[in-house]
């Protein structure tokens, strides 16, 4: 199945998790991917994953940084010609007690997770072609749903879901799709350490795997994330797709 022969792809967080298992899901099914991430082992990783296609390209980039994120956009349209999907996957957690919660945490994590996307948004949407074009934003069920000592995770996901309905909309008469799609718990080095993390007690994460009593994997997300960009999401459009075993239910 190859939904995405001709399709260039530029992807961040694609170091690792629900990252690199999405880069290696659209290499499989023939797109050209940019990937994008700050940790340059784990991007060699992926790129040894990606395999001897000819379609993969590794950035390495901090997307703290204002100045790199404008960067790796403009590297990408260098590399690509075009964007025709932007999978904005990139993300930072830190688990803190309101009490002992810094103003420097919540400006990492909006940096990386709100902010980034949003400003590759607008330094690539100008070479995404109309009626083609897909943006999915990696949320997170964080966003609306109660989740003890991430309050700055939550809320930077809860602004990137707003932003990506209301994006879908202004993006309306471009005919570019904007679907964000959130995870629940899946197990990736973000959440790997959630349990003992800083000495928090966090036991209660276990109780949001409902389906199969584990998390979830991310080449659950990964698959979405891929049905939700191709043609056969075509009428998918600024609506969020939660993957979470059903931990909403």
């Amino acid at each position: 199945m190859n939904r995405f022969e001709d399709r260039n792809v530029l992807l961040t967080g694609a170091g690792s998790g629900i990252g690199r298992a999405t880069v290696v899901r659209l290499l499989s099914e023939g797109a050209t991917v940019f990937a994008v991430d700050r940790d340059a082992a784990g991007l060699a990783e992926t790129c040894g994953l990606a395999g001897d296609t000819g379609r993969f390209v590794a950035h390495v980039a901090d997307l703290a940084e204002e100045e790199a994120v404008v960067s790796a956009a403009a590297a990408a349209v260098a590399a690509l010609g075009r964007v025709d999907v932007l999978v904005n996957v990139a993300g930072v957690l830190r688990v803190t007690p309101m009490d002992s919660l810094r103003l420097d945490d919540y400006r990492e994590i909006f940096a990386i997770n709100v902010f980034a996307p949003v400003l590759l948004c607008r330094e690539v949407l100008p070479h995404v072609p109309d009626r083609t074009g897909v943006v999915v934003n990696v949320t997170s069920t964080a966003a609306t749903k109660a989740h003890p000592w991430m309050t700055g995770y939550a809320a930077s996901k809860g602004a990137l879901l707003s932003f990506s309905i209301s994006l879908a909309a202004e993006l309306s008469e471009r005919r570019i799709r904007v679907v964000p799609v959130s995870p629940g718990g899946i197990a990736t080095p973000l959440t790997a350490n959630k349990e003992t993390y800083a000495g928090i007690d966090t036991s209660w994460y276990a109780r949001t795997y409902p389906l199969w009593g584990r998390p979830g994997r991310p080449e659950n997300v990964a698959g979405t994330i891929a049905f939700a960009a191709s043609a056969d999401g075509a009428y998918l459009n600024g609506v969020e797709i939660r993957v979470d075993g059903g931990s909403h239910s």
